[in-house]
Parts: structure tokens; sequence; C-alpha cells
């Protein structure tokens, strides 16, 4: 960090010149938001995304070579999508054409692909055709590009915000090399905002700022890897802050906080951050891991989610994670189940909390799970046993004549409840418990049941 424009407390960028009459500020600042105006133009320019445009790795090469085709850019908003395909646009001195998946239909899609032919049979010079939010155009319009996008008359980029392979159509996804972009660290949505300040051309270098340190962090705390929020939320701080007396305008934390409001997480109800959050969860109590169970369960309750969803995958992690391990995980996760139904939100925080500790402490065992999966895999698959003679049902007139319930012994008869006989025609082990927790008195109990059984059983 250069020390002529940065203390250890605070950030000041000077301007160019005199400080701007702040009655002029329709005047000075440019219609477009300032995330609009920082838009990277080259690939040195973009922040973060080291992993698809660091050196070396695929999509650089590919830019740098020129042997783009056709790409779909899938990540969170503010990550620099657009950004991008402007940058490999210009890159590659590509005409840059852009359409929305929201506002363009066939017409538009058939319009920029017949200027794109031209183009390159005229001049030769090739066209990116940019399409934010692809996964707005139904199948027909998606299947409009096609053609063009494997002739190469046009470079296809695609930007979503969901997953392509659920949203796009298949044959287009096909002809597409899928990248992810990730959400920015708070590093490098600092160093977006420092260039901010400091652009005179494009950015708000000028107007004299002082950005307190913590009001920097709070920025880019609270923006949540969305460099879009972050960059205009200090442009409204700073457009709408009075400068001092010594004409500088004093960015502090409360002006940070009053200036991006509550921090929004990135979360949709029914796409990959649900699945892939409740994943984590489960995950992180299936591992044994209370303090990530108890982060991923808060990320959760913040964002919205249904309690009762929740509430359901608790039920199910205890049944399937800790089995008979630890039996009462289930009464507990039941438990908390009933209660969210019961108290609602906010108060069901604190069932559910408790039961993702119990379950995420307790001994693990899927013994049971298995158990279970396996005898319906050989009920699907093999052949169906007949249930022996001795075991059917005798509870209706003629039972007896059919020799139905002959033979068999009631257990309750014999020494400590069990009884040496066949429950099913023929022998199947399913349930295998472990040494942990309660299934290790399983274990012995079991063992001890079958040795008995062994010397009971006739010659």
């Amino acid at each position: 960090m250069s020390q002529d424009l940065f203390n250890q407390n605070e950030r000041h960028w000077p301007a160019a010149g005199p400080p701007p009459d702040q009655s002029d500020l329709a005047v000075v600042a440019r219609p477009e938001p300032l995330a609009t105006r920082m838009r990277p133009r080259t690939l040195d320019e973009l922040a973060g995304q080291s992993h698809i445009l660091g050196p070396g790795k695929l999509l650089r090469r590919a830019i740098q070579a020129d042997r783009i085709a056709s790409i779909l850019l899938w990540g969170p908003p503010g990550t620099g999508k657009t950004a991008a395909a402007q940058a490999i646009a210009n890159a590659t001195q590509s005409r840059f054409e852009r359409l929305s998946g929201v506002e363009s239909n066939v017409a538009d899609i058939r319009r920029v692909v017949a200027s794109a032919a031209n183009r390159l049979a005229n001049t030769g010079q090739k066209t990116i055709l940019f399409i934010d939010e692809i996964h707005r155009f139904n199948k027909a319009q998606q299947d409009v590009l096609l053609p063009d996008v494997e002739s190469g008359t046009v470079r296809l980029i695609g930007a979503t915000t969901h997953n392509p392979l659920f949203y796009v159509n298949a044959p287009l996804v096909s002809r597409s090399q899928i990248f992810e972009l990730k959400p920015l660290s708070l590093d490098e949505i600092k160093t977006l905002l420092r260039r901010a300040l400091g652009d005179a051309e494009r950015g708000l270098g000028k107007y004299r700022v002082r950005l307190d340190d913590d009001a920097l962090d709070h920025l880019a705390v609270a923006s949540d890897g969305d460099a879009r929020k972050a960059l205009n939320a200090l442009e409204i701080g700073v457009l709408t802050t009075p400068p001092g007396a010594d004409g500088v305008v004093h960015f502090t934390k409360v002006v940070a906080e009053e200036s991006i409001q509550k921090k929004a997480i990135v979360y949709d109800a029914d796409e990959d951050a649900h699945y892939d959050t409740i994943s984590a969860f489960i995950k992180a109590m299936r591992g044994s891991d209370p303090d990530a169970a108890l982060y991923w369960l808060a990320k959760m309750l913040v964002a919205g989610e249904d309690i009762r969803f929740i509430a359901r995958r608790l039920v199910i992690c205890a049944a399937e994670d800790v089995g008979m391990a630890d039996p009462r995980a289930l009464v507990v996760a039941s438990a908390a189940q009933q209660a969210v139904e019961f108290v609602g939100m906010p108060e069901a925080q604190l069932p559910l909390a408790e039961a993702a500790i119990y379950i995420a402490t307790a001994p693990k065992s899927n013994a049971s799970a298995m158990g279970i999966w396996t005898a319906m895999s050989d009920v699907e698959k093999g052949r169906t046993l007949e249930v022996p003679d001795h075991l059917k049902d005798t509870h209706y007139k003629g039972a007896q004549r059919l020799g139905h319930g002959a033979g068999y012994q009631y257990a309750h008869d014999h020494e400590g409840g069990i009884v040496a006989q066949k429950h099913l025609p023929e022998e199947r082990l399913y349930y295998k418990p472990t040494d942990r927790g309660f299934e290790r008195e399983i274990q012995r109990r079991l063992a001890e049941w079958r040795a008995k059984l062994q010397t009971r059983r006739p010659a």
C-alpha cells in the first residue's frame, strides 16, 4: 500500500485540483453507477477469479491464443461475469454485442447474428455475443443460437446466476465450456474500492475522501463478495456526505453502515444455495463438527430458509448418521421438529440449534440405514422370499387347516425371551452394529444371543 496515499489509521485520497462544489454533484457525477464506470477494461484489471483467469489457467490461455469458443459464466451477482465478457472481447479485438435474457427475443438474436455474419464475411472481425441472464431464455430461444454457435458465426458468452446444468439446454451446454465464478475476497473488494477512489477519470478521484479503515472493512464484509454492491455503496456514501471545513469527505464506519444497510445473504430458496447449504449442514453434523453445523444453520435461518425443511433434515440425519449408536438423537430431532411447529421463528432457532449440536456430538453409525437399504435392494432385485408357514397369520377361520402357525414358538415362553427358530426362510445378515456408542451394547447383546441360540438348536 502506497504510504503517500494512506496512513496507518485512515485512507486519504487527495484530489487532482480543488475539490468540486458539492452543490454541483449532478454535473460532476457521470450518470452511470460507479460499478458500471469502473468495469474492468482488460483481463489484468479483473479482480478475483484467479482459479480460471490466473496465469496459465485454461480460460486465460484460450483468450491469449484467441481460441475462445462458446462459454458459460456462472456465479453469484457482482462477481464479474459481464466484466469478464467485455474484457475477453477487448483482448480478442472482437465486436461486443450484448443481449438480455430478460428483455431480448428471437428477433433480437437473429438481428445480431445476421450482423455478425456480415461483419465476419466483410472485415474478418469476430463477434462476441454476450447474453446476460441466459437462463431466462426459453428452450426455443436457446435453440435458435445452436447453429450459429456451432458454425462459429458468433462466440457466445452466456452469464447466469443459476447452475447452467439445470437451467440451460443440454445441447447448448454440450457446445460450451462452463466456468464458475466465485465471490470476491475481502482483500479483492478492498482493492476495487481503493481503485475507485483513486481513479479521477471513471471513479471518485475528483473528490477528496478520507476513508477510515473500519469503514473500508465494513463495506468489504457487508458486500459479501459482491463488487457491484460494494462500489455502489461507496459512491452513495461519498456523494451524500457533506465535506468538512477542509473540503474532505470523511467516510466513517457510520457512513458505511448507512450506505450499505443490512448485509444481504446470497441465498436462493429452491436452487443451488439452498441445496449446497443444507448439504454442508448435514455433512458437518455427520462429520461431528458442531461449530460448522451451527454456522450453516445460522446462514439458513438468516436467509429465511423454511424451518420445517431444516427440521426434517435433522430428523433424517439423526436416523441415518447417528442411528442406533445413540437412539436418543432421533428423539431429540423429533422433539425439535414438533417444537418448531409449535413456537415458530425466531424462537425455533433454539430447538433447531440444540438438535444440531446433539446430532453433531453424538456417536455415529449408519448400520441401521445400511441394513434397511440392503434389505430393500434384496427385495427389489432378488427373488421374493415366502413367509414361512409357522410365521403366517392365524387370526382367521381355516388358517390351521392350511398349516399356518404350525410349530411357531412364542418367544416369551423361552429363557431370556429368545427362541431358536427361523424368521426368514434362508440366512440373511443386514444389521451389522458397530462398536460405537450404544451399538457397542447391541453388538455384545446380539453376540450373546446368537451363542445361546446355537446351543439350543437340535443336533
